[in-house]
């Protein structure tokens, strides 16, 4: 019975020097239909790590039509993401599951992973609760007021992420140039 005990208290000692003080707690919504397409390359797996340099994902979302094929689903689930098949318009899915989350006490950053303009009033309202916002987006065809909404901003061209600023980035960080803004993760990511 001893060892066990001691065991025990062994693991709840690594468990307890493993919690995380300090670091942002992350929620991360992908929109499937929109960029998880061949042209776009997306690797969730590198998100997934460029976020985990930031703080914590806890919670991993990627909102899926009803058209998405079983292996696609298969895929993401075991890739320790949750796979949210809609029925109807994957966009109003995705939108009121976000809001809920820019009203959870548990979040304090919300990354989303799209292109489209419908999600500007998530961000907004996000950031205006105090939230941050980290946009995950691809060219061609990412929206210019989605990523004026967000406090950071990491694009996916030609199979590598680059992070773009904006003027809140600069905004009492006493900078003077962009490459002195600190950002979430690596500035540049090789898919």
């Amino acid at each position: 019975m001893k060892p066990m005990k001691s065991g025990f208290e062994s693991i709840r000692n690594y468990l307890g020097s493993k919690k995380e003080k300090g670091r942002r707690k992350i929620a991360l919504l992908v929109d499937g239909p929109n960029m998880l397409r061949k042209e776009f390359q997306i690797d969730l797996e590198e998100i997934r790590d460029v976020l985990k340099d930031y703080g914590s994902i806890k919670i991993g979302r990627v909102f899926l039509n009803q058209y998405a094929s079983d292996k696609l689903v298969e895929a993401i689930e075991t890739q320790g993401f949750e796979p949210i098949i809609c029925t109807s318009d994957v966009d109003v899915r995705l939108a009121v599951e976000g809001m809920e989350l820019v009203f959870s006490p548990v979040i304090d950053t919300i990354a989303l992973v799209t292109r489209d303009a419908d999600f500007k009033p998530l961000l907004s309202k996000a950031n205006e609760h105090g939230k941050e916002t980290i946009l995950f987006g691809a060219e061609p065809g990412l929206s210019i007021a989605l990523k004026n909404s967000a406090d950071y901003v990491i694009i996916l061209k030609e199979g590598i992420m680059e992070h773009e600023y904006n003027s809140r980035d600069l905004e009492g960080s006493g900078a003077e140039d962009f490459s002195e803004v600190p950002l979430p993760g690596e500035g540049q990511v090789k898919l």
